[in-house]
């Protein structure tokens, strides 16, 4: 249990009360790495191959990264079941960056082409080996466009088709919708 203790100031300045307030802690849920029998919360854990496996096992002692998003894909994809786990028609999407990023877009109207760098939000297991969706080739993560991976990260070349404001309309990116933008780059 976890106690707080606040100095609450009343009316007059002289006159100051101590209280406990009493916080009850959120459950924290704790699973063993498969592979070194660590215990771990959730936060520290990738699945693999249906298998909890702790950040030490994967990454050794390198710390995360921290990264903040630019902004948000919107459109009509959605995460399935499927094996590459997207439903949805849509080939045009919305990215609406937050309004701090307007002074970063000069020029970007000029440019036909532009890859977008995403983070892989709704992510699932890591599976070592699979068939790839594209040719049903069995293949691991790296020779595959799979969006359950270790780093999360997506990055797909678009069309830009319109600018209005801070939101792009584009044309061939494979994000669902909700997804989190990273960075906006040059296609080269």
């Amino acid at each position: 249990m976890l106690l707080l203790y606040c100095i609450v100031s009343y009316c007059t300045s002289t006159l100051y009360r101590k209280e406990t307030i009493i916080i009850e802690p959120k459950a924290v849920k704790t699973f063993q790495c498969a592979d070194c029998n660590t215990v771990c919360t959730d936060t520290d854990l990738f699945t693999i191959d249906d298998r909890q496996i702790c950040h030490k096992c994967l990454f050794g002692e390198e710390p995360p990264v921290r990264i903040y998003p630019i902004g948000i894909v919107h459109n009509d994809l959605k995460r399935d079941n499927t094996p590459f786990g997207r439903k949805g028609t849509s080939t045009i999407s919305t990215i609406e960056l937050f309004p701090s990023q307007k002074q970063f877009m000069y020029g970007l109207d000029q440019e036909p082409e532009i890859t977008i760098v995403y983070y892989l939000h709704k992510s699932r297991s890591v599976k070592t080996l699979f068939n790839r969706g594209l040719d049903g080739k069995r293949v691991g993560v790296f020779a595959s466009r799979s969006p359950d991976r270790l780093s999360r990260i997506g990055i797909q070349n678009v069309t830009l088709m319109e600018i209005r404001g801070t939101r792009l309309t584009v044309k061939g990116l494979d994000a669902i919708s909700g997804t989190p933008v990273l960075d906006i780059k040059l296609k080269i």
